[in-house]
Order: C-alpha cells, then structure tokens, then sequence
C-alpha cells in the first residue's frame, strides 16, 4: 500500500471533523502527489503532541522558522510507509526520545493552515504520543528550544491549534 492509499484509508476512518477530512480526501483525490512537499496545492503532514501522562505535561518545541511553540511533526518522507509512521518519526526526531508510542486510536485531530508560497496548504494529520518514563528530550536541529509544558500551561505558550490538540488528546487518554 502506498502512502498516499494509507492516508486515504486513515482519513475515511477517522471520525471527527467531517468537513475538513472531506477537503483532506478531496485535496488527496485532485493531487497523487499531495503526501509531498512538491504538491504547490497543498500537502499532508504528520505531527504528534509528545505527552508524558504520569507528569501531566506535553512537549513542544520553539518551531525555528514560525517562533511559535508547536507539536513535534513535520513533511512525509518517501520511506514513510504510513502517514502515523511519518508522524512518529518527526516527533521522534524532534523530541530526541526514543521509544516513543502512538497513543491508539488514529489520528487525534486534523488542522489545515496556511503556509507561504510557494506551497499554500499544510493539511496535518495529528497524533498524539506517549513517552516513556523518564524520557529526557534533547533539542534538534529543527528547532530554537524544546520544553515540557503542564497541561495548564499550553495556552499561555501555544496557539489555538495546539491547545484543540491538547483537549482532543487529554479526552482521548
């Protein structure tokens, strides 16, 4: 199964926000090439909020390009076999945890923004996942600073997206 069938497969099951996963389903039947960066339509990512329940608390990282604290996630890459693959991986190579786990269930929520040209859509897939105990994060390349925030704390640092994230996975867990 390519990735691009994965995705469609994940968004048909997934069962909140109708409306915007039509547009997803709709912008991935108008665009073979919409699971990639290249597609100047617009493309999916994959990106998971890193949680540590035991703490109550949630990574995020100081994005390098946006200074906006944000979710681990980033482009699917052509050896991603799945969209919650591309997901993990992103956050695993963001976060700097190894073992990090998918929290079951699919995807959280999905969140479509604007980006600048000369692509025009980011069409992001979220999930959310589970550190192991005791996890210690270490800051990547990608980003200007990385921090666990209490649940309390994200919207005081984050934007509306990441906070709908937070409650999506909160009533998940």
């Amino acid at each position: 199964m390519s990735l691009h069938d994965d995705a469609v497969l994940v968004l048909k099951e997934y069962e909140g926000q109708p409306e915007l996963r039509e547009v997803y389903l709709d912008h991935l039947a108008a665009h073979p090439d919409g699971m990639y960066k290249p597609c100047s339509a617009g493309h999916l990512t994959g990106s998971a909020l890193v949680v540590d329940a035991a703490r109550g608390r949630v990574l995020l990282t100081l994005h390098k390009k946006l200074n906006m604290w944000l979710q681990m996630g980033g482009h699917c890459e052509p050896g991603d076999e799945t969209v919650a693959a591309a997901a993990l991986r992103e956050a695993t190579e963001e976060s700097g945890i190894a073992g990090l786990t998918l929290l079951p269930g699919g995807p959280v929520r999905l969140d479509r923004h604007p980006i600048p040209a000369p692509c025009h859509w980011h069409l992001d897939v979220q999930y959310a996942a589970l550190a192991p105990a005791g996890a210690e994060a270490e800051i990547s390349e990608e980003s200007l600073d990385l921090r666990w925030f209490a649940y309390d704390e994200v919207a005081s640092v984050a934007d509306t997206s990441v906070v709908r994230l937070l409650e999506a996975t909160l009533a998940r867990l």
